[in-house]
């Protein structure tokens, strides 16, 4: 669901950023006045949590690949501006680095992951709750809320794709950007979500929760104290399996190459062609592109690249931390 660079417009990320800019300026504002303090270094966890969790592709029907977000799991424990800002992180870092999403579409990859999906799993998992008072009400509201909120991400993602043919193209008729039509691009993103994403993300969020609630139950019930001990090893068991991400073969769909795209086919015919707003687009190289390290096998480049992003978001969670110590 990661969206390059030139798939969708300048103007389109533009929009997409417009969108974010205030979204972000509040999710920060919520957070500073609603999060317990207890809980603030969950922001950053969170992060390397959604961060890590994108590494693990699945594949999709059709060939192509998928990976659950974390979003949805981060709303139920923190909220869903302290989401937000937690996924943001985690995209920002996945594109400067690794490649992963475009520089440009970070606001139209916020506003899919980082605001439909945590927004939407924490309301349904609250309107659940509220009327079922019991365990299982809090179980289906994770189940209902993770699941529905990774595929209504997958259509606005497949909008903002689709669009992009309509809206923009060259003085032949050809589409500037990503060339596939709505009646391709959504089919496409959504039903692979509902059949395989929707599932993971579920079970990543349940699995997660289960796991919380066992052992440090403080972060999701007030009053108790947290226990990070728990965490950290979460942390560090996803970072050394990280290389199963690896086994996914195929491109997530929406994410191919300038040169694969033309060997694509389009209504049963091969595309033959890179639009060129793709093609003499924005270009930005990333320091691990696809959490590979040049000379190094693929599985010890995935677990450096996981220690890495953990280490970056690490390290910006704790100077933010430091600058409110010091201003308090």
């Amino acid at each position: 669901m990661h969206i390059p660079d030139n798939y969708l417009s300048p103007s389109t990320c533009a929009v997409m950023a417009g969108i974010m800019i205030p979204v972000w300026k509040k999710s920060i504002s919520k957070v500073k006045h609603e999060l317990e303090k207890s809980k603030m270094p969950l922001i950053g966890i969170g992060a390397a949590f959604s961060f890590l969790i994108m590494m693990f592709n699945v594949p999709l029907p059709g060939g192509t690949t998928g990976h659950a977000v974390g979003a949805s799991l981060i709303a139920i424990l923190l909220g869903p501006y302290a989401a937000t800002l937690s996924i943001t992180t985690a995209l920002i870092i996945q594109a400067l680095f690794f490649g992963d999403g475009g520089i440009l579409a970070i606001g139209a990859n916020s506003f899919n992951m980082a605001f439909i999906m945590p927004f939407t799993a924490y309301f349904i998992y609250k309107i659940i709750k509220d009327n079922l008072k019991s365990t299982k009400g809090e179980y289906l509201g994770i189940l209902i809320g993770s699941y529905t909120s990774i595929c209504i991400a997958s259509f606005f993602a497949a909008v903002e794709f689709g669009i992009q043919p309509l809206l923009f193209k060259d003085a032949s008729g050809m589409p500037l950007y990503c060339p596939y039509p709505l009646s391709v691009s959504i089919p496409a993103m959504v039903i692979p979500h509902m059949l395989v994403a929707g599932i993971v993300e579920t079970i990543v969020s349940i699995g997660v929760f289960t796991f919380i609630k066992k052992t440090s139950p403080g972060i999701i019930y007030k009053g108790k104290k947290i226990n990070f001990k728990p965490i950290y090893g979460l942390i560090l068991g996803a970072i050394l399996l990280s290389p199963l991400g690896l086994l996914a073969s195929g491109t997530a769909w929406g994410e191919w190459g300038t040169e694969e795209i033309k060997n694509l086919t389009l209504n049963g015919n091969i595309l033959g062609f890179t639009p060129l707003g793709m093609k003499n687009g924005f270009s930005f190289n990333a320091i691990m592109p696809d959490y590979s390290i040049s000379g190094l096998p693929d599985f010890i480049g995935y677990i450096i690249s996981a220690i890495a992003g953990v280490a970056i978001i690490t390290i910006i969670f704790k100077i933010i931390n430091s600058k409110k110590k010091v201003q308090n």
